[in-house]
């Protein structure tokens, strides 16, 4: 029972991290478990990621949730795993490699695949070391990795039964094209941002009619070298004899037509638009409407094509420049303006995208959406907190095909081969023997792979095994529970809900969980720029796992953010660092008397024992008793609905406030010559055993490592206390009339401590006073007199009667308290006060002198006349506490 001074918990969260890995208790039994079943997988970062606040604030929800209701006996499963993350590694081994000089187009596909398998062995498991240091309670047994030979047969599974059914096919589409990146990205992997920019308005010629122009306005000039028309609607009574024309393209020097599409918008600008079919997703719909050529003249590397004659092998914003320059010098640039432009970039390399026409895969998403709205809105899949609903719909009812397919070389190749003869595409799990149209054996597999998220939309049910119809799949698919953040709601959720309905029939999970971002004192979001992140590694060094966990779930509410300071996580290794203590005393109190370490037989059955000699239970111990299963009421209601911070507010003002600063105090007075220890230890040690096994879900590592102490030696007693049992409320437990009784000496000497503050009474200090009281109470306080005297340093005399009025008094709705000050306390006193009260006189004339001058309220702000006023209402109610004569 030996304990260390100290809390320094690097001392023993390394040892219980590891051996929860090693004692295999997080290994989910599969069907042969009893209880409920709880499933949940993990929303698996990329393999090139380490470990990040964020991170650690839905690893921490997690893993919570998961150590909470593996107490509560149900059959648990938290499965782990990684994501090949496409473009994310690409790009990172790209870099290691060109810090070697080497390229990656120079090694070729085969040996690039290579190198980033090598890579991924180095240094791809750095996030999983760093979620068993910070103890997440995972079954390792069950990692799975986007990339795993049973998860790439499900995707290929996946793509041909979706392709067989015309959910996915290829065309040539407009697409988001990244020039870093050297590949097409779906929709929700730009990243829109609004800069100040410019309008320019150009005069384009109209064939026929001298000295006539059409006036179009661009953000992009450079396109215009590719224009193919140029846009009027048919009710726009302006253009009427424009109908049928052409105009002249500007420094092309070739005829466009004038067509009539409600693309142009009567109401703005000229009511004229260009129309460059190859470089804009609305002019491409408007090219196919009329049949116009698609003329491409900024290829995938940004740069102009030959297409864009004089301005070929430009880079396309040295284009603009240029082209901005000849047609001013052409009188063509009729004006410029300033103008906000929303431009997208790549989520992933921030390079500015390019739309372009690509032959590409496409899902067709809405067939597939249709079913993921209505398991929503019947409540199947259950969002939280319910206003995401909303965004969820939003998103889902305007859903557009998800382009699939990337232009790189790490990933899940698709599934299709060219003829190389007659340009069949033939799409199969397996490469075809021969063409099925021609017969020709000169096959090519296509060469681009499949976007990240499409392997990640079948996480819930790949990870467990399918297409297989394994035990895993049949005990733990539907999974109970996602938490996740809100960036990932469409990138992922929303296409979990997508391929679970379609290829298990079933939701993939039962709710959402959305948590918000971790942010710092000044809410800002957390970012490298800002210099603002904060390193759970360094943080946990410094403040203990523990703390950090406490720290986050404090501030976890749901639908707001966290707000994550230094002084939380001060605050929460205080509340780490009272835990410890409160150990300390118990075990060395223990230890003093001889007595060995105990548990009950029996613990979630426990009863308060009663005294030998009494036969009666104490009734502190009564009290706590009753108030701890008030707190496992309240913490199991709050788990039960993901609201985090108010579960860590109950375990804190519970262990704290309840436990330490009131039940081990009242112990103290009996403990201090070790008088009634032999009677009471088994009842106080059984109440610092449950209450271990209440914080353990938040708090992992300091519980385990003083409840292993409590249960050294017993065999019966489970492995760990992660395996124990939550603690229940119990009806039976409520005991009334015990917290009656101590709340009455909570309330006398709660006013006797404040009466002592108020009047700068040295604590140390013994006083004497009385309390008056007409109540019943009165007999309870007599009866608790030692304490409430020990507690307060007063000799205390008992009155059943009114009180006297008295300089020294405070009063509740039960009690009066008067203290006897002594005369030289009371002299000093009545200085303090004249001081305080000659203070209030002048800043009350200083704030009426203000308000009174007429000058000085029309020109302050008006928050500042408030504070003011508020601010004069504060120091006359102080006043009139001090002098209730003025």
């Amino acid at each position: 029972m030996q304990i260390d001074k100290v809390y320094e918990p690097q001392r023993f969260e390394p040892h219980w991290a590891q051996w929860w890995i090693d004692s295999g208790m997080f290994r989910a039994p599969g069907k042969a478990g009893a209880g409920r079943v709880f499933s949940l997988v993990i929303p698996p970062p990329n393999v090139t990621g380490s470990l990040h606040i964020g991170h650690m604030l839905e690893h921490t929800e997690i893993d919570v949730t998961v150590r909470w209701r593996r107490m509560l006996g149900d059959n648990t499963l938290w499965l782990p795993g990684m994501d090949h993350a496409g473009i994310a590694t690409q790009m990172v081994v790209e870099r290691h490699l060109a810090e070697q000089g080497i390229l990656r187009r120079d090694l070729g596909r085969e040996e690039f695949v290579n190198r980033v398998w090598e890579w991924k062995a180095q240094y791809g498991d750095t996030i999983k070391r760093q979620m068993i240091r910070l103890g997440a309670s995972c079954d390792w047994s069950r990692e799975r990795f986007t990339f795993d030979p049973g998860l790439s047969n499900a995707v290929r599974e996946v793509f041909v039964r979706l392709y067989e059914k015309g959910l996915i096919y290829r065309g040539e589409y407009m697409v988001n094209w990244c020039p870093r990146c050297q590949t097409a990205i779906s929709d929700l992997e730009v990243a829109h941002t609004e800069v100040p920019g410019h309008l320019w308005h150009i005069r384009y010629p109209v064939d026929g009619l001298t000295d006539t122009f059409l006036v179009v306005a661009t953000t992009r000039p450079e396109t215009m070298l590719g224009d193919t028309a140029v846009a009027i609607n048919a009710k726009d009574q302006r253009y009427a004899a424009h109908h049928g024309k052409t105009v002249q393209l500007p420094l092309m020097n070739r005829p466009i037509p004038i067509i009539l599409d409600d693309l142009a918008d009567p109401q703005f600008g000229s009511g004229a638009v260009k129309v460059t079919p190859a470089h804009d997703p609305n002019d491409f719909e408007a090219g196919r409407r009329h049949n116009l050529p698609k003329i491409q003249v900024i290829d995938e590397h940004g740069r102009m094509t030959a297409a864009a004659g004089p301005y070929a092998g430009a880079d396309r914003f040295e284009a603009r420049k240029r082209v901005l320059a000849d047609l001013e010098g052409l009188g063509l640039l009729l004006k410029t303006e300033d103008y906000t432009l929303n431009v997208g970039r790549c989520d992933r390399c921030k390079t500015i995208v390019e739309p372009l026409i690509s032959n590409q895969w496409f899902v067709r998403t809405k067939p597939l959406a249709e079913k993921a709205i209505e398991v929503v809105e019947s409540g199947r899949v259950q969002i939280i907190p319910s206003n995401w609903a909303k965004t969820y719909y939003e998103w889902m009812y305007n859903i557009r095909d998800w382009c699939i397919s990337r232009q790189l070389w790490w990933g899940h190749r698709i599934p299709a081969w060219h003829c190389q003869e007659c340009h069949e595409i033939l799409v199969a799990r397996e490469k075809p023997a021969s063409c099925s149209r021609c017969g020709a054996t000169h096959l090519e597999q296509d060469p681009d792979v499949l976007d990240t998220w499409f392997s990640s939309a079948l996480w819930p049910f790949s990870t467990l095994g399918w297409p297989e119809q394994t035990e895993d799949l049949a005990t733990y698919y539907p999974t109970s529970l996602l938490i996740t953040g809100f960036d990932i709601l469409f990138f992922w959720v929303a296409r979990m809900v997508m391929m679970g309905m379609e290829f298990m029939g079933d939701v993939p999970f039962r709710q959402v969980y959305i948590h918000g971002l971790v942010r710092d004192a000044e809410r800002q979001k957390m970012s490298k720029t800002r210099g603002n992140t904060i390193d759970p590694l360094e943080v946990t060094e410094k403040y203990g796992t523990d703390a950090v966990r406490m720290a986050l779930l404090q501030g976890a509410a749901p639908g707001t953010d966290i707000v994550l300071t230094e002084e939380r996580m001060e605050s929460s290794r205080a509340f780490a660092n009272k835990i410890w203590n409160a150990a300390r005393f118990v075990f060395l109190k223990m230890e003093s008397s001889g007595v060995a370490p105990w548990l009950p037989d029996s613990l979630e059955q426990y009863q308060p024992q009663p005294c030998p000699d009494t036969l009666e239970v104490p009734v502190e111990d009564r009290w706590i008793f009753s108030r701890l299963n008030s707190a496992a009421e309240q913490a199991n209601r709050s788990l039960e609905a993901y609201r985090y911070h108010e579960a860590a507010q109950v375990l804190w003002h519970f262990f704290w406030h309840e436990f330490c600063d009131w039940y081990l105090e009242l112990k103290k007075l009996s403990f201090g010559d070790n008088t009634g220890l032999t009677h009471d230890w088994r009842n106080t040690l059984a109440a610092f055993e449950t209450a271990l096994r209440l914080l353990h879900p938040a708090i992992p590592f300091l519980t385990e490592e003083l409840w292993q102490r409590l249960a050294a030696g017993r065999s019966d007693r489970p492995q760990s206390i992660a395996l124990a049992a939550y603690p229940q409320y119990r009806s039976e437990m409520t005991d009334h009339t015990a917290e009656r009784e101590i709340g009455i000496v909570q309330e006398i000497v709660t006013m006797a401590r404040t009466l002592r503050a108020e009047s700068k009474l040295d604590p140390r200090q013994q006083l004497e006073g009385a309390l008056y009281s007409r109540d019943g109470a009165l007999g309870i306080a007599l009866k608790h007199a030692d304490w409430i005297q020990k507690l307060t340093n007063i000799h205390l005399a008992f009155k059943e009667e009114p009180a006297p009025s008295a300089p020294a008094m405070r009063s509740t709705v039960t009690f009066d308290l008067v203290l006897q000050i002594p005369k030289s306390q009371e002299q000093a006193q009545a200085k303090r006060n004249a001081k305080d009260r000659d203070l209030l006189i002048k800043n009350i004339e200083n704030c009426r002198r203000q308000l009174n001058d007429p000058t000085f309220v029309s020109r302050a702000p008006a928050q500042v006349v408030e504070s003011i006023r508020k601010k004069l209402e504060e120091y006359e109610a102080q006043l009139r506490k001090l002098d209730p004569l003025v």
